[in-house]
């Protein structure tokens, strides 16, 4: 039982990339999905949710109206599309299946919560 998170790399400012979660050995469409960062000297962040059933999403304002998220039953996937993206948005990007509040975001509060190892997205010029 893993997820396999995918697609970071190195991006200009004002470019795009898509984040991948590819889940194995379990149903993803089971559970609600969600993206989180951390960068260097920063607290962990909760950027983004999908229900599990897929039409109830959460941003949090630093990525709002930027970032897309969404999943894909039959390639047992969800994604980030993250677009206009700026040097603040540098950091590792998680992506896990934890609890989806509409309100605050990702909750990352259920110990058996499933947690990919984690890309890298590093934006500058």
């Amino acid at each position: 039982v893993q997820l396999q998170a995918s697609g970071g790399g190195l991006v200009q400012p004002g470019g795009s990339l898509r984040l991948s979660c590819a889940a194995s050995e379990f149903t993803l469409s089971h559970y609600p999905v969600g993206w989180f960062r951390q960068a260097p000297g920063r607290e962990r962040e909760g950027i983004s949710c999908i229900s599990a059933d897929g039409p109830n999403t959460y941003y949090a304002d630093s990525v709002k109206g930027r970032f897309i998220i969404s999943r894909d039953k039959i390639k047992n996937t969800a994604y980030l599309q993250m677009n206009n993206v700026q040097p603040e948005d540098t950091a590792i990007y998680y992506c896990a299946t934890v609890g989806c509040n509409l309100k605050y975001g990702p909750e990352a509060v259920d110990p058996h919560s499933v947690w990919g190892h984690g890309t890298q997205v590093t934006v500058s010029s």
